[in-house]
């Protein structure tokens, strides 16, 4: 395992993220196979684990809590967040943060962030009426938090807003990075902005949950051309060692063979050579050129839905439907939805733009979808 230094930390360069967990028929964590997952873990040299709130309708952190309990607390490094992509939060951050500690059965975490901060949020996490900030630096003070951070999916100017208001507070920065990102949302501006500010960045959704392991077969083969033996979710870990200042790279993995695999590839540090590099940003080019909608499955939108779609599972069905060459194909698939979980059932109440991450437009989607389909 490639080792990365924080202040006085070595941190495993690879952490383990905790939104995707492996899941039951029954849509539950699958507890026997994430406790696996997690020893594989430990015994391979990752002893970062990163959870939240909102992750698995609120039970990655109770699963986490309950795992890591066996573990000797000086042995792994636990990060959690508060839940501000929810407005109804903001009062809360005292309510929050003590019951997380109790889910996550710790007396403290290493790392915890502002959650989300994106354009639609920032007014609320500013407004020292909600003493979010305060309320934070007091833990830290109390060594309930030992490092500060914030995750970010937002405008640099909402970034900068951040920054100018609680910016000597901050130790981390969490960003969406990955190489279809890094002109698409502007993840370099962002990369250049922390930069600037002497903060180690720490990434999220390096394969764009699960977006960037399957590529048409001509980009397969532009890769494999340049590296004969390195997978397509090697490419992607690959990019962001190229960032030098990236600290810790975080993957949502939600099996043992992907845990295997991406830690078998953070054995050796290999970034990309400039000639590699142009070839998979002209990769990304290209596909961002078809005009998909960068959903990452995070999967707060569900949560929000009051008619319960599976949004990120429709956006990735429409994702397919304007990728078809000369026109929209409309996927198949969807013809297997019940009639109450199709496009057509949105109700437009917008309910899932107001905590989506990407601020994608999701009603004018399954509008546009639901017009197609008809």
């Amino acid at each position: 395992m490639i080792y990365k230094q924080f202040q006085d930390l070595s941190l495993s360069a690879l952490g383990m993220g905790c939104m995707r967990l492996p899941m039951r028929e029954d849509k539950s964590i699958d507890v026997d196979a994430t406790k696996k997952m997690v020893a594989y873990a430990f015994e391979n040299g990752i002893n970062y684990f990163d959870t939240a709130w909102g992750y698995h309708g609120g039970e990655s952190e109770n699963v986490m809590g309950e795992i890591l309990k066996d573990y000797p607390r000086d042995s792994f490094y636990l990060a959690s967040k508060f839940p501000g992509y929810d407005l109804d939060n903001m009062d809360k951050v005292e309510e929050i943060f003590e019951a997380q500690l109790k889910k996550c059965q710790v007396e403290y975490f290493d790392f915890y962030l502002f959650h989300c901060v994106t354009d639609s949020n920032i007014d609320a996490y500013l407004d020292p009426k909600h003493g979010i900030c305060d309320y934070l630096v007091e833990q830290k003070k109390k060594g309930r938090i030992r490092h500060l951070g914030f995750s970010a999916h937002s405008s640099l100017s909402t970034m900068k807003r951040f920054m100018a208001a609680y910016g000597e507070h901050i130790e981390f920065c969490q960003l969406q990075i990955n190489w279809f990102d890094w002109s698409f949302q502007n993840a370099k501006a962002k990369v250049e902005m922390m930069n600037r500010y002497n903060i180690p960045v720490w990434v999220m959704e390096p394969v764009r949950g699960g977006g960037l392991v399957t590529l048409e077969e001509k980009h397969v083969q532009t890769l494999k051309a340049l590296r004969p033996d390195a997978s397509v979710v090697e490419w992607a870990f690959r990019f962001v060692q190229s960032i030098p200042s990236v600290t810790m790279t975080l993957s949502g993995m939600s099996d043992q063979q992907q845990i295997v695999e991406n830690i078998a590839t953070y054995k050796t540090s290999k970034p990309l050579s400039d000639e590699e590099m142009a070839a998979i940003l002209n990769i990304a080019d290209e596909m961002i050129a078809k005009k998909t909608l960068p959903c990452t499955a995070c999967a707060y939108c569900t949560t929000y839905c009051p008619k319960k779609l599976n949004i990120p599972e429709i956006i990735k069905l429409y994702n397919q439907g304007v990728s078809a060459d000369g026109g929209f194909a409309v996927p198949e698939e969807i013809n297997s939805f019940e009639s109450e979980k199709k496009p057509t059932a949105c109700i437009g109440c917008k309910a899932c733009e107001a905590v989506c991450p990407q601020n994608i437009r999701i009603s004018e989607m399954m509008s546009d979808f639901s017009a197609k389909i008809k």
